[in-house]
Formats: structure tokens, sequence, C-alpha cells
């Protein structure tokens, strides 16, 4: 048989199905039977669409001189009147039931909002790829195989587990339901918020935010402390003084713009003014984060930021979801 041509690649070719087949003994170690892996691979493609949108997602590969744009114009887009407004009515028609998850996970009713609102726009967007055949096409691409071939091996632990076939629908790039979680993370995440047994984040809206506020609790989250505030900075304050020494080894373009760790105190202390909200106590501990730089509106950002960078770790949607959740909130 002639070696496969990239034309044939992008039709399904045998090159796709015998990378797709030689995956069973991997499935079949992580308990899944040979009935769900067909079910799960049967009439499975390679899909050229899904790898020229992963191309186009990862782009050139971020320098140290790259400029990092404003912050402005995405707060415009992620904390406008529609996000808003869709959120206090969302919050108010589940408040019985976020409270209860408040009070289970530590993690504040608006938050949970926010981030679903983040990801989905409340439900309503939650994407139109079949799951398996995406993940699929991403793994044999190859350049990102070590991330994708486990997230497809993990919908075949969802299927062995009861997860309905049909239900894998979402992003491009692997994420599903209403908190787009990848399938690693529903495995270890997901949680039943409506008690029938199941946590089905893909059409119970309290099994979706019980799991939101499950991932920011395993993430860290501390109740009683909010994620931030805005503050102005003092005339004259010496930047470098509270620059950061450590070199970050996950999104270092995220973490690299954070100042070191201060207590609220300390930072009280010399100067800085709070620009909205309440202090925190004076003895939690926050970096400062200034993303429209020296002189626009400044955060001190604590530990429970963190929990929402561990959700999508980008500063300007931390910030976003921060930001609605005071929204949703007044």
């Amino acid at each position: 048989m002639a070696a496969s041509t990239p034309l044939q690649a992008q039709s399904g070719d045998a090159g796709f199905d015998t990378y797709v087949q030689s995956l069973w003994p991997k499935a079949q170690a992580r308990g899944v039977s040979r009935a769900t892996f067909d079910r799960v691979t049967a009439g499975l493609r390679y899909n050229p669409r899904v790898v020229a949108l992963d191309r186009d997602n990862l782009g050139a590969p971020p320098s140290g001189d790259t400029p990092i744009p404003s912050f402005a114009p995405y707060k415009a887009k992620h904390v406008d009147a529609a996000r808003i407004g869709g959120g206090r009515r969302v919050h108010d028609r589940l408040l019985p039931l976020l409270s209860r998850i408040e009070a289970r996970t530590g993690v504040p009713t608006s938050i949970m909002i926010a981030i679903y609102g983040h990801e989905t726009a409340y439900g309503q967007v939650t994407g139109g790829f079949d799951l398996p055949e995406a993940l699929a096409t991403l793994a044999y691409e190859g350049r990102r195989r070590s991330l994708f071939e486990p997230e497809l091996l993990a919908t075949m632990e969802m299927v062995e587990r009861g997860v309905p076939r049909s239900v894998l629908k979402g992003s491009w790039a692997g994420a599903f339901g209403y908190p787009q979680f990848l399938p690693s993370v529903y495995l270890r995440v997901a949680e039943d918020g409506d008690g029938d047994g199941r946590a089905n984040i893909w059409s119970s809206e309290a099994d979706a935010i019980e799991s939101i506020g499950s991932y920011l609790r395993n993430a860290g989250w501390r109740a009683g402390q909010p994620w931030g505030v805005a503050v102005s900075v003092p005339t004259g304050f010496n930047r470098n003084s509270v620059a950061s020494k450590l070199a970050p080894t996950r999104c270092p373009r995220v973490f690299a713009r954070h100042s070191r760790w201060r207590s609220v105190a300390e930072w009280r202390a010399d100067g800085f003014q709070l620009a909205g909200g309440r202090w925190p106590d004076g003895r939690v501990q926050a970096t400062l984060l200034e993303p429209d730089g020296p002189g626009r509106t400044a955060y001190l950002l604590t530990g429970n930021y963190r929990a929402i960078l561990d959700y999508n770790c980008s500063n300007f949607y931390a910030l976003s979801v921060g930001l609605l959740a005071d929204e949703i909130d007044r």
C-alpha cells in the first residue's frame, strides 16, 4: 500500500485509523471495555478544521519583547451589561442552590456564576464539535499529543462510567459542558449538584455549578477571602522594591507580571488607597498587578486569584471573573 498523502490524511486515512486503534491497550489499562472503546471510536474521522483552529490559536510563540495588550478592551467585552444582567438573573434564580454549594465549598456564589458566564454565556454557547473526533485529530496531528491523547482516553473512561456517547460535544480543543471542563478534569472534580446520582455538567446547571465550586476548592480557594481589590498606587512608589525574584515554571508571562507577596497591612502602610470594594484583613497576603501599566487601576490579588488562574491561566480572564463577580454582587 502506498504511503498516505496529506490529502488522504485529511479524509480519515489509514494512518489516522491505525493511530486510533493503537490506543486500545492504553484504554484497556484504564479499565475501558472493548465495547466502550469501539462505541467511542466508531466513525471517527480526521478533522482538518480542528487542526486549523489549533494552529490559529497557538500563533507565533510570544517573545519577551511582545507587547501585552491593554486590559481595558477585554474588560469592556467580558464585563459588559449583558453578562452582568444575565449573571444577576441566573444568580437570583439559583440562589438557594448556590448558597448550599457555597456552604460546602467555601466559594462565593458570584464567583461560580461569573465563571459560568465567562465559559459559556450561562450555558448558551457550549460548542458543537464531536469531542472524541476533535481530540483524536489533535492527538494524531502530533504536536501536542501528550496533552490530547490522555484527554481522548479520558473520554473513553467517561463513557465506561456511564456518560452517554451522544453528549460528548464541545469546543475544538476538547472542553465541554456548561463549565467547559476537559474530560480529565470532569473525571477529577465533577460532582452531582441536584442529587440524581450523576454529574451531568452538559445539561444540569446544579451539577455544573457544583463542579465549578469543586474545581476552585481543589485549586486552593480559601473561604472568607476576596479574590482581590482595586487600588491606586501612591505617586513615587518604588516598584522595584516589590519585584518578585521567583522564576515561574507555569504560565511565566502571567506570573511574571505579579509582585512578590506582602501582607495587605504592608501595602496599606506604603500608602496604597482602595479604589473599590473593601480592604481584606491586614494579615492576608497579596500581590500587586497593574494590567495597563503605572498610572492606571491596579489590583492587590490574594491566593484566591491564583485559584481562578488555575481554571484559566490568563490575568485578563481571572481579573474579569473577579470583576464580573463583584458586579453580580452589587
